[in-house]
């Protein structure tokens, strides 16, 4: 177990955040890297489909505006943008660039957080997720996770319950 002065700054914001929802969830940190969901169910012992992975994407308007979305999907399957981008009525949606990721998160690929980043991210999130009493999330860095029920998921980011993905 490890205190808060123990985890790293990015991880610290997130733990913050979390105890700011009223989430009594603890990060852990792993020896090796959770960048990827395969990685992250290995090491914890549990489902790919039990990994709420936090994409980050970008709506992108008329004017050529990228806008930040945050999906939140099961580590068992991609997200189908295209079908996504006609349920939200968004034009077009693709993935960020790492850049983008980092200006909207404040985090790196493979560690964002469903929460804890700079403002507020609309987000949606993966039905399929409903699956698994306990979702493991990353905690702001690529070896730090934590543990939350669905409905809490949905609680501390206020996303829109979605099918994103087959």
């Amino acid at each position: 177990m490890s205190t808060i002065e123990e985890l790293p700054e990015r991880s610290r914001t997130v733990q913050q955040a979390l105890a700011a929802a009223d989430l009594d969830a603890e990060i852990i940190t792993l020896p090796s890297s959770a960048r990827t969901a395969a990685e992250a169910a290995a090491a914890l012992d549990c489902e790919v489909g039990a990994i709420a992975n936090s994409l980050v994407f970008v709506s992108v308007d008329a004017d050529g505006n990228r806008n930040p979305l945050l999906v939140m999907t099961s580590g068992r399957h991609r997200v189908d943008t295209t079908a996504l981008a006609a349920t939200l009525g968004h034009g077009a949606i693709d993935r960020a660039r790492a850049e983008e990721v980092r200006a909207a998160t404040g985090q790196v690929i493979g560690g964002v957080a469903p929460v804890g980043h700079p403002a507020p991210l609309p987000t949606v999130i993966d039905i399929a997720l409903a699956d698994y009493p306990q979702l493991w999330a990353a905690g702001g860095t690529p070896h730090t996770l934590f543990a939350m029920t669905y409905d809490e998921l949905i609680a501390i980011t206020g996303g829109r319950v979605e099918q994103v993905g087959d």
